[in-house]
């Protein structure tokens, strides 16, 4: 029986011992933790703090490398404006040189083109007005009249015979088929033809369902050639007005499509009212009434020739 008790103690003794040990233990093990927890707390904090210097860090690269990229972008733009202004200077020098060499060229054009012009059409050969042989041929094809065109002759000239009205209507009237051509001191180039002709009679419209104005040249030079019929043959042309020199058509604003006054300048044009006008041009319009000469009135003449078979 004693045995027994002593050996129950005895386990019980040992059974306190390790759950005192263990008491510590876990003691220790809830220490630790705390401990791991706070430091883990503080670590926690510190990641934070080096995150946040992190994202910082990156927006400075971010703002850096931003700013490189302008500077780039900037020196970028200035090479190719440099390219840019090497290209004009270069193409200004080639302008520059290729217009030289057209003037240089232009007197040999030049004789060239008066003398395909004096072989080939020899009624303009003294002309003061028509130096391009496209023209001629132009007026060839408009007029389509061969006997006509081979046998006509430089009837009058305002440099030669006068700008006068009265010296041009003693030319010209009573001649039937007349080609005129005028030139302004801005460089346009234009003129008429009338198959019925001009006569002496004061104040009268002439009939000619053939009649037509042309434009052969601008003041520039890129205009091609254009031939404008008659819409209204009835106003065709007016006959000796008091003198005054050529007048086609009859108009509104101006009086006529175009005329020239008793000296033979300066010159009026209210184009269209008679003649057709060029596709999308619009009768009274400032355009209309300048195509033919750059202006509507008092555009200065250079020279004015008539063409007709002699009588």
């Amino acid at each position: 029986m004693d045995s027994n008790s002593n050996s129950n103690n005895s386990n019980n003794q040992q059974i306190n011992e390790l759950n005192k040990t263990i008491n510590e233990k876990d003691k220790q093990i809830i220490e630790l933790y705390k401990e791991n927890k706070e430091l883990l707390y503080k670590n926690e904090g510190l990641y934070k703090q080096i995150l946040e210097l992190s994202q910082e860090k990156d927006k400075q690269i971010f703002e850096l490398h931003k700013q490189i990229q302008e500077k780039d972008n900037l020196i970028q733009e200035k090479k190719i404006e440099e390219q840019e202004k090497e290209i004009k200077e270069k193409w200004k020098k080639e302008v520059k040189y290729k217009n030289n060499q057209i003037k240089k060229m232009k007197p040999i054009f030049d004789e060239y083109e008066k003398q395909e012009i004096k072989k080939n059409f020899p009624q303009f050969s003294d002309s003061e007005i028509i130096k391009d042989i496209e023209y001629v041929k132009k007026l060839e094809e408009w007029i389509n009249d061969n006997d006509f065109f081979s046998k006509i002759k430089k009837g009058f000239s305002a440099k030669r015979d006068g700008f006068s009205g009265q010296n041009w209507h003693k030319a010209v009237d009573g001649k039937g088929k007349t080609l005129i051509i005028i030139k302004t001191k801005d460089n346009f180039i234009f003129g008429g033809f009338t198959q019925v002709g001009f006569n002496s009679a004061n104040g009268e419209w002439i009939n000619d369902s053939n009649s037509f104005i042309f434009s052969l040249r601008n003041d520039t030079g890129d205009r091609k050639p254009e031939k404008f019929t008659i819409k209204q043959p009835q106003y065709a042309i007016y006959s000796n007005w008091h003198n005054y020199g050529p007048i086609f058509g009859y108009g509104g604003l101006s009086g006529h499509d175009f005329y020239l006054n008793d000296h033979l300048q300066p010159g009026y044009s209210d184009f269209g009212y008679s003649y057709n006008l060029p596709n999308g041009i619009e009768y009274g319009k400032n355009e209309a009434r300048s195509y033919l000469a750059g202006s509507p009135n008092s555009w200065i003449v250079d020279e004015v020739e008539s063409y007709f078979i002699p009588i």
